[in-house]
């Protein structure tokens, strides 16, 4: 708290109940969200999550996948011909892929919060009891 002084720098955090492309529970797979469809001549596109299916999905931009975690597949089969940008969620093929193919990938992710207060207020005793104060923070949009 003290080092992002309150709420006035943002930070990557690892939210615990959606931090990953898959359901809770599950590891990523090269499958897991699309991204895109190949045209023959885009070489990038970014990374989002859809939430909800039947009725008005929301897609979220993913822009701080974890370094080292991002998988994709193109129709399905898993390729390494990319590179990701980890501070912006960008993935960019070597090659584009060829029209009609679609693009799925697989990841770990964090989210750019801060703080929503400048100071908190707790007491010792709380800690002793088990108690953890409540900290509120608030995603930045990007």
């Amino acid at each position: 708290f003290e080092e992002r002084r309150g709420k006035l720098y943002a930070f990557r955090f690892s939210d615990p109940f959606d931090h990953a492309s898959c359901m809770t529970g599950q590891s990523p797979q090269a499958t897991d969200q699309a991204i895109g469809t190949g045209d023959g001549v885009a070489t990038d596109f970014s990374l989002v999550k859809t939430y909800g299916s039947a009725y008005a999905p929301y897609e979220r931009p993913i822009s701080k996948p974890v370094d080292g975690s991002v998988i994709v597949a193109l129709d399905g089969e898993e390729t390494v011909d990319f590179t990701v940008d980890i501070t912006s969620g960008l993935v960019s093929f070597t090659q584009a892929p060829d029209d009609g193919v679609t693009i799925t990938a697989g990841f770990l992710f964090d989210v750019p919060v801060r703080f929503d207060t400048d100071s908190l207020e707790f007491s010792l005793s709380a800690f002793k009891a088990g108690d953890v104060p409540s900290i509120p923070l608030v995603e930045v949009k990007l």
